[in-house]
Parts: C-alpha cells; structure tokens; sequence
C-alpha cells in the first residue's frame, strides 16, 4: 500500500506541479506565516509554543497552558484547527512533490529511494497527532490529560525530524540529480 502511495505521488508530481507546489509554500511563508506568527505571540504573552521547540515535558506543556491563560488557550486551539491544518498540508505538498520529482531524477522508478517521498507526509502525520495531543491538553487544563500529555512532545520530536529530514533528502536528491546529468556513465543507478 505504501509502495503504491509513493508510486501515485511520484507521478502526479510532474515538474509543473513542484513548480507550482514551490511558488504556493513561498507564498504562503511570506504572506500569511508573519501574520500568524505575531497573532500567536499576542495569544501567549510572548510564552511560546510547544510545536515549536523540539522537546518539552508533560510539565512544560502545563506551563505553556497556565502561561497562556483561559483566552491563549483557546486561541492556541483555535489556532491548531484552523491555521495549523492548512500550513501542513502547503509544506507537505511542497516537499512530497520536489521530492518526489527531484527523487525521479536522481534514481530509477524501482530504486527503494524513491519511497522517500513519504517522510514528508509522515511528518504531516505527526504534526496533526501533536495539534490534537497539544490541543486536548489545553482544553483540559488544568485537569492532566495523562499519555497524550507525554505523546505531544514525541510526535513533536517525530514531525521536526521528519521535516528536517524532508529538506536534507530533497538536497541531497538534487546533488545526485546533478551529478548524473553531468557524469551519467560512472553511477548506478
């Protein structure tokens, strides 16, 4: 089933689409992220927020919430269903279609490195499992929501290291891309 995912997303993912893929995640960077961040500051009183550290603790989760207050915390909520369901899908769309386009490049249709046009839609999948985790935690406080408490700041740490891990396969794609356009004879593929 995953095999045929990656398949289906490397071909849709025709250099139009990464293109037009590219101009939408600039876009949206620059136009609607700054708004977004600076309500988000207002929100929390300059607190932060847990989905962007790499780790924090169940305790450090019950800080942000009493340091939002009644009024941040839903605006974190609101922020969670709103905003942060459509920023992971504009990141997602991006880095699934240069990946797997640039991936297409770089190695043959049946070379198990093709299948790495999925780390970005894992980490999509973890970013939805942190707002929900972070989000039910908020709605509940000052009740403890114990494990999902504990399993926001894992699916935090899972959705970074896939992001990240996004960007680096997606360069180093296209060093290898490059490199058997300008030496196709010396490199398997």
């Amino acid at each position: 089933m995953l095999k045929s995912f990656s398949a289906w997303l490397r071909q849709v993912s025709t250099v139009w689409v990464a293109l037009a893929a590219l101009v939408f995640f600039l876009g949206f960077t620059a136009l609607v992220l700054p708004g977004q961040a600076s309500m988000a500051e207002a929100n929390s009183g300059a607190a932060g927020s847990p989905d962007m550290s790499f780790f924090y603790s169940a305790e450090d989760l019950y800080r942000f919430a009493e340091m939002y207050g009644e009024q941040g915390r839903a605006a974190y909520v609101r922020a969670r269903f709103t905003f942060d369901v459509v920023w992971p899908l504009v990141y997602t769309f991006f880095l699934v279609t240069a990946v797997s386009w640039v991936f297409g490049k770089a190695f043959a249709a049946d070379n198990p490195w093709q299948m790495a046009n999925l780390a970005p839609v894992m980490g999509m999948l973890f970013d939805f499992l942190e707002n929900i985790s972070t989000s039910l935690v908020m709605l509940r406080y000052p009740q403890q929501t114990v494990v999902l408490d504990t399993l926001a700041s894992v699916f935090t740490m899972l959705k970074w290291t896939l992001i990240a891990a996004s960007f680096v396969l997606l360069l180093a794609g296209g060093i290898v891309a490059v490199w058997r356009r300008l030496l196709p004879p010396k490199i398997p593929r």
